[in-house]
């Protein structure tokens, strides 16, 4: 494969790669990287416990901020959480909401085959991780999808509660959207080299079979 191409296609599958997993560790173990963030004025509480402050929803848990500090739970994907307002009333986010979200992992890993694929440079090879790229792409659009999805549903539910809350996306939101962006030009332009090389073997080609041809004598001829 061309080095012209090879060298970014490979930057961007590794740029997105290491996206995906820092992404992917999540909380509780990676506290920033949560989906989903709600700040509230304290008036409202988690699973029964005390008010809290800030909440956190990540891939393998949540963390509220507590006045004693920040609790993390690593309950697992798929995980259930109900809030309460001080007048009693609750919602839940039920584990339909978010056992989705592993299916940023899942992205990670093909990803990382794709990137492994991108360093040959048999041609072959070379398709084969475009589309094992584009591949990773379709399941990282499909985890933003459901990122987007348990965000306007925590903002939605919350706000039948009446509380003084924000709600907003969290860094790993926003670096799963960066990540897609990545393999999508890892995928094109993986695609488009493999393109350039086939083109410019039919031009040698060409230029072999075309080329001007010399006579018997000038083969006896000195340089």
């Amino acid at each position: 494969m061309s080095r012209t191409y090879c060298i970014p296609g490979v930057f961007f599958l590794f740029s997105a790669w290491f996206l995906l997993f820092i992404v992917s560790i999540s909380l509780p173990s990676f506290q920033a990287m949560d989906i989903t963030r709600v700040h509230s004025s304290g008036g409202v509480a988690s699973n029964g416990d005390q008010a809290f402050t800030q909440l956190r929803l990540g891939i393998w848990g949540y963390c509220v901020d507590l006045s004693s500090g920040r609790t993390c739970f690593n309950t697992g994907h798929g995980y259930s959480l109900t809030v309460t307002n001080a007048q009693n009333a609750e919602v839940t986010i039920g584990p339909s909401w978010t056992r989705g979200l592993a299916v940023l992992p899942v992205a990670c890993c093909v990803a990382f085959i794709a990137l492994l694929l991108s360093i040959s440079q048999h041609i072959t090879i070379t398709l084969v991780a475009s589309l094992v790229s584009f591949l990773a792409a379709l399941l990282t659009l499909i985890a933003f999808a459901i990122n987007i999805a348990l965000f306007a549903y925590v903002k939605h539910e919350l706000g039948t509660l009446n509380i003084s809350e924000t709600t907003i996306t969290g860094p790993g939101f926003w670096l799963t959207f960066v990540s897609l962006l990545l393999l999508i030009l890892a995928g094109c332009t993986v695609c488009f080299g493999r393109r350039r090389d086939r083109m410019a073997g039919a031009n040698n080609n060409s230029y072999q079979l075309n080329g001007p041809k010399s006579g018997f004598l000038s083969r006896f001829s000195r340089n």
